[in-house]
C-alpha cells in the first residue's frame, strides 16, 4: 500500500463544461421537464443548480464577496442551510429560458474555469466538509468542484438517456476524490491499531483504497493489505451513485459484497461525498 496522491482535474474542467453545454444545447422542451434523481428537480433545474453554484462560487471566491447570512453552527445546520439556498435559487431561476441558460453556463463556465487555474493546488484553503473540518488542501476542494460538476451532469444524463463521461479519465478522478471521505467517516469507529479495512470499487475507471487504524485515527492508503479485516467489493456504477447519494444502500446490495468483518466493512457504505 502506498499513501495517495494529489487527485489533478484542471484540464477536465473544460471538456465537462464544452459537453455539458453541447448535450443542453441538443435537448426537447419534453427533455428539459424530465424528472431527475434529484428528489424535485428536472433536468432544467439541475442546469439551474449548476448555474448558481458558478455565480456563488465565481462571486465568493473569486470577488470575494460577503455573504449576509449567519455562518452555520453545526453539519446539521450546514446542510439545512444549503438545501435552503438551492431550492431558492432554483425556484427563482427557472424562469430562464433553455437557451438563455445555455449562454449563462458557458459564460460562468469559462470565468470558473480561468479562476481555477489561476489557483496554486498545493495551498492550503478551506475545509471540504464532507472529508473532514480541518483546512484542505486546494487541490481537493478543485477534485469536489470537478465531481459535484460531473455527477450532477451524469444525472442529466440519465434522465435523457443520453451516455455519460464514464471514460476512466473522467470518472477515476471521481471515484478517487469521492473515496476521500473514507477515513472521516470511519471517525467514530473504535478498532485495534492495525486494523486495515478495503474499499474495492470494481471497473476500468475503479481501483482500491484502504483505512488503517494508526495512532487513534484511520488514514487512507491506495491498495489492499494482504490481508484486511473486513473489505467491500462494489462497481464502479454504483459506488458514485450510492457516495453521491444517487442510490440507497438497500438499492445497491445486490452490487455490493461484504467480505470478512461484514459490520465494520458494512460502515464504508455509509460515506456520503457531497454536502446537500
Amino acid at each position: 500500500m502506498k499513501e495517495p496522491e494529489p487527485i489533478v482535474v484542471i484540464d477536465l474542467f473544460p471538456e465537462t463544461l464544452d459537453a455539458l453545454v453541447a448535450l443542453l444545447a441538443e435537448l426537447s422542451p419534453e427533455d428539459w421537464a424530465r424528472s431527475t434523481v434529484c428528489s424535485r428537480w428536472s433536468v432544467k433545474d439541475i442546469a439551474v443548480h449548476l448555474l448558481g453554484g458558478d455565480i456563488s462560487l465565481l462571486s465568493r471566491k473569486r470577488d470575494a464577496e460577503q455573504s449576509s447570512g449567519e455562518p452555520a453552527g453545526s453539519w446539521t445546520e450546514l446542510v439545512a442551510l444549503i438545501n435552503e439556498l438551492n431550492d431558492t435559487w432554483v425556484k427563482a431561476a427557472r424562469r430562464i429560458s433553455p437557451r438563455l441558460l445555455c449562454d449563462l453556463l458557458r459564460f460562468t463556465g469559462a470565468q470558473v474555469c480561468e479562476y481555477f487555474r489561476s489557483l496554486d493546488p498545493t495551498a492550503l484553503g478551506g475545509p471540504v466538509d464532507w472529508a473532514g473540518p480541518g483546512p484542505a488542501p486546494v487541490w481537493l476542494d478543485l477534485a469536489r468542484e470537478y465531481t459535484e460538476r460531473w455527477h450532477h451532469q451524469q444525472q442529466i444524463r440519465d434522465a435523457v438517456k443520453r451516455p455519460g463521461l464514464v471514460e476512466p479519465r473522467f470518472l477515476a478522478p471521481v471515484l478517487d476524490t469521492l473515496v476521500r471521505a473514507l477515513p472521516h467517516t470511519y471517525r467514530n469507529v473504535a478498532a485495534d491499531a492495525g486494523t486495515v479495512v478495503t474499499l474495492t470499487i470494481t471497473g476500468d475507471a475503479g481501483g482500491r483504497w484502504s483505512v488503517v487504524r494508526e495512532h487513534g485515527k484511520w488514514i487512507l492508503y491506495i491498495g489492499r493489505a494482504e490481508q484486511p479485516g473486513a473489505e467491500v467489493v462494489i462497481d464502479q456504477d454504483a459506488a458514485w451513485r450510492l457516495f453521491c447519494k444517487g442510490m440507497t444502500r438497500s438499492e445497491a446490495a445486490r452490487r455490493i459484497t461484504l467480505i470478512g468483518e461484514r459490520a465494520l466493512a458494512g460502515h464504508a457504505l455509509e460515506m456520503v461525498s457531497v454536502i446537500a
